[in-house]
């Protein structure tokens, strides 16, 4: 697929099944987020991938945000079976140099989010789907120390990464261009 294709028919899914990406791929995933617009060359972000029993630490984190955020019941029946819909997870962690006046904290964390999407579109360059999950749990304290949080740093998105469960589900994205394109 060439990449122009790729970036206007670019969907989520939730519906994932293994396989997901192996060591090899990743790397190839984790190449292409060093590539996005990084002013001062900082790499204001860090990867964590989770698989098999971190994945089971996960949920357990993030049951334990919600109970710690107290967040309501539905979001904890979430946390419950989070990680049991995808076979990977890739969180992505803003790592902020602060007191950088000609790169401001939100440029840098701009630049992490630059980088989880290039991570997802190289995952379905290779035929992998993904999803791009955040919510309030990514607050939790023991969450954030999990991903070596220091206070300036935020968790940018939880990456879901595995092969669709069934392709043809996902209907073509609606747009009006017009919506968006402003005068000036």
């Amino acid at each position: 697929m060439d990449s122009l294709t790729l970036l206007t028919t670019r969907r989520s899914n939730k519906k994932l099944i293994a396989p997901a990406p192996n060591k090899e791929q990743l790397e190839t995933m984790f190449k292409a987020a060093l590539h996005v617009p990084d002013h001062g060359h900082l790499q204001p972000y860090r990867f964590f991938v989770l698989e098999s029993e971190k994945l089971e630490r996960l949920s357990n984190l993030l049951k334990n945000a919600v109970i710690e955020l107290n967040l309501d019941e539905k979001l904890l029946k979430k946390a419950e079976s989070f990680t049991t819909r995808t076979p990977m997870i890739i969180a992505v962690v803003s790592h902020v140099t602060e007191n950088i006046a000609k790169v401001p904290a939100y440029e840098q964390e701009l630049t992490a989010g630059c980088a989880a999407y290039a991570i997802q579109l190289a995952a379905n360059s290779m035929g992998f789907d993904n999803v791009w999950v955040t919510g309030p749990w990514i607050q939790g304290t023991k969450i954030r120390e999990a991903f070596h949080c220091r206070s300036q740093d935020k968790i940018i998105g939880l990456i879901m990464i595995g092969t669709a469960e069934n392709k043809n589900l996902l209907e073509v994205k609606k747009i009006n261009i017009n919506q968006v394109v402003c005068e000036f």
